[in-house]
């Protein structure tokens, strides 16, 4: 497929599928689909940092308080099954933003690295369409996208203006997000439709230690995911992540009700998840079920009849498509992710889309971890029953190396936390012992997990023979799909992802290790 240059991309959609009338106001001219015949929607995105699925109220977890994702939920729908295209902040947002996996992105498909201008990215196609474009808190990133020739962030205009003086605990960002959603409001040009980012930097690390059992949250009432040890520090631990859960969910409260008080709350597409999954070891930076499986709400005044929960595969990949549809906009080509518009607009529940079958997930180079500045290449596919993992350098330590690195803890691919400090400390322990290894010793190159049966992923199926079948299924339908869509890993020029530059700063390991520059041993061309 050709390569197609952003902005002449974008010229060519606002001049040729949009017509320019009335002093200004863009329309839709041609190719217009349903969506476009009435009053076009708002798109509200709210992101969270860092936060598994089954951590909101409306999923039964107790040391939670998240009002508003459950109100979105109640009056909208309920997504069971929504999934992140990679465990790890920048890698995700890019394919959020592109409708792509991440191999498809190029360098915004590693972790801290840019993000090329040549990829379409949803506010640009919503603004030639006429929409306000806009975002506070955090966007795409980490990583550079000013070097890449961005005049702003991929996200769209930046509306951070606003802080409160004080932070609510010592880890919180002081933004005031709401009152930048205002700012905000009020600058949008009368009638314009609008498109806005809400990135909550919360409940990403470090958190103020204790947090939770000073806000009165119950030691007893946490539940341990089943890869991690019975201890006080880690039920503290997760009481502490669980107070910026509740901050999230507080300024999103605000900024539903900004929406409703201008009377914009039922024409509005309101979408409430997450960027991955949460900040401990085996969670984040793992494609296992807690790294990779987010919270979704998503809530459409009468478009989108409420009450109902969907079972439905739906991957982040499938968010610009659908805003997309929504705005009447016809998709793209370029983007291999599926809208799910018709789950909304239907009055089904359960299983509702029959080709939904799948989501693919995949992660490279987390942090510096590793010497000569290596990631840990992983691709995964995940259906209704089972998760299959292919670990494409099993050779490499998963959570980055243990040793020759500037810090005692090494393992760099995991969030510095008290959990983390535990595993470590306690893992010559008999008890803490496997917990540790499930987090940092070194994979076979094939897992499967039966997510009906071992959510947390303890017991590896792989090498089981009652299995093999399955095993050999998933890996052929992920190899077809990745063959499809030309993953470098696959098609011959996998090592181009250890090229990539990190522009955060770099660790003392041995070999390559130049903040902001290409490693010349592996940087090449497709074939």
């Amino acid at each position: 497929m050709q390569k197609i240059n952003r902005r002449q991309f974008v010229q060519d959609l606002a001049s040729v599928s949009f017509g320019i009338l009335n002093g200004g106001t863009i329309i839709s001219s041609c190719r217009r689909s349903k969506s476009s015949a009435k009053k076009r929607p708002n798109i509200f995105f709210a992101i969270s940092d860092d936060q598994s699925w089954l951590h909101t109220g409306i999923n039964g977890c107790k040391i939670v308080n998240t009002p508003t994702f459950d109100r979105i939920a109640r009056e909208g729908v309920l997504f069971n099954n929504a999934f992140c295209a990679a465990p790890q902040c920048s890698p995700n947002r890019a394919s959020i933003l592109t409708g792509r996996h991440i191999w498809q992105n190029e360098e915004a498909g590693t972790h801290d690295s840019n993000f090329p201008n040549k990829l379409p990215v949803f506010p640009d196609l919503l603004e030639a369409a006429g929409y306000f474009v806009g975002f506070t808190g955090k966007p795409w990133g980490p990583g550079n996208w000013r070097i890449s020739g961005w005049k702003r962030n991929p996200a769209g205009n930046e509306f951070n203006q606003f802080d409160f003086p004080l932070s609510a605990t010592d880890g919180i960002n002081k933004k005031d997000y709401a009152a930048n959603f205002i700012a905000f409001l009020k600058q949008r040009p009368k009638d314009h439709p609008f498109c806005f980012w809400f990135g909550c930097f919360e409940p990403h690390r470090k958190y103020e230690r204790g947090a939770g059992v000073m806000r009165r949250k119950k030691l007893e009432e946490v539940i341990i995911p089943g890869f991690l040890p019975e201890a006080t520090e880690i039920r503290s631990d997760l009481l502490d992540y669980a107070v910026e859960i509740d901050w999230f969910d507080e300024q999103l409260g605000k900024m539903v009700s900004e929406l409703k008080k201008i009377g914009e709350l039922d024409n509005t597409i309101i979408v409430v998840t997450s960027d991955n999954g949460m900040p401990f070891p085996r969670a984040k930076a793992n494609n296992y079920e807690y790294g990779i499986h987010l919270p979704l709400a998503v809530r459409w005044g009468d478009s989108a009849p409420g009450g109902r929960i969907i079972d439905d595969l739906i991957s982040c990949v499938d968010f610009a498509p659908t805003f997309l549809e929504a705005a009447g906009i016809t998709h793209l080509p370029e983007m291999t992710g599926k809208s799910f518009q018709n789950l909304l607009v239907s009055n089904k529940q359960g299983l509702v889309d029959s080709s939904r079958c799948h989501i693919l997930s995949g992660r490279e180079r987390h942090t510096h971890a590793r010497p000569n500045n290596f990631g840990y290449p992983v691709r995964a596919i995940r259906t209704p029953d089972f998760l299959y993992i292919w670990n494409l350098k099993p050779d490499r330590w998963p959570a980055g190396d243990p040793i020759n690195s500037d810090d005692a803890e090494g393992y760099y691919d995991i969030d510095a936390s008290p959990t983390k400090s535990f595993l470590i400390k306690n893992r010559a322990n008999p008890a803490v012992k496997k917990y540790f290894l499930l987090a940092v010793a070194k994979r076979p190159a094939e897992e499967l997990y039966n997510i009906k049966t071992d959510p947390a992923c303890l017991e590896n199926l792989a090498a089981r023979s009652e299995y093999h079948l399955i095993t050999r299924q998933l890996r052929a339908e992920l190899e077809k799909a990745l063959i499809a869509q030309a993953d470098p890993r696959i098609v011959g020029y996998g090592d181009i992802f250890e090229s990539y530059p990190r522009y955060s700063s770099m660790r003392d390991f041995a070999g390559f290790k130049k903040q902001g520059e290409y490693n010349p041993e592996y940087r090449m061309v497709k074939k």
